[in-house]
């Protein structure tokens, strides 16, 4: 990602038909492939975080629209805005689509349902949960799909893609829904430690609702 000559031979040689930016790296690296896709007229598209906002104390509540500039004091969403920043900076078509929590069914790799059977492993099957939060969150399969829809619609700018957006689930309404899909059977702890609203609104058109999952 940092070697600049090797990057642009890689896409020489690949000469990608469009580009998903899925991943951590440099802010300059994101604005470099960018830029490859404006001079070569593909698709970008740039998976942002809700954490552009923040969740510290004196962070500005949501839910968040695609328009609203991003106020986080953390590390990792000033590190996240300085990359959207860098991709608009580099290409104007150029989509950035800002998403939450990611669930994946299987439970594998770095998702929600992972990380939630290992809390519950941790505290002997329990995990816990503010009945305050409501958690931008989707599907991670919907996720993909609404980014290569986007990548092929023509769209540009920022986005927002969240199914919890309309049904709006406070945390533990969200643990309990993705333990009944998931077969798992963990018990929630409810405590109101933590009162936010980090939803992603302004697209719902864009996924289907959370709770549109049925136990496979």
């Amino acid at each position: 990602m940092d070697d600049v000559p090797a990057g642009a031979a890689f896409l020489a040689s690949v000469r990608p038909a469009g580009i998903f930016h899925l991943g951590m790296g440099a802010e300059e690296w994101a604005g470099r492939l960018a830029s490859y896709a404006r001079d070569h007229g593909v698709p970008f598209v740039y998976t942002s975080s809700v954490s552009v906002f923040g969740d510290a104390p004196g962070d500005p509540d949501g839910p968040f629209r695609p328009q609203d500039e991003p106020t986080a004091s953390d590390d990792y969403g000033r590190y996240k805005a300085r990359c959207e920043r860098a991709v608009r900076d580099a290409h104007g078509e150029a989509v950035v689509a800002r998403i939450g929590w990611q669930a994946d069914p299987d439970g594998l790799g770095n998702n929600m349902v992972a990380q939630l059977a290992a809390q519950a492993q941790a505290a002997g099957g329990a995990i816990r949960a503010s009945r305050l939060w409501r958690p931008a969150t989707s599907w991670m399969s919907d996720t993909a799909a609404a980014l290569v829809d986007l990548a092929t619609s023509g769209r540009a700018g920022t986005v927002h893609l969240d199914s919890n957006a309309t049904d709006a689930w406070t945390y533990p309404e969200v643990v309990r829904y993705v333990a009944r899909v998931t077969g798992h059977a963990w018990a929630v702890q409810e405590h109101e430690e933590l009162d936010h609203d980090s939803r992603l609104v302004g697209d719902e058109n864009l996924m289907p609702p959370l709770s549109a999952r049925s136990r496979r």
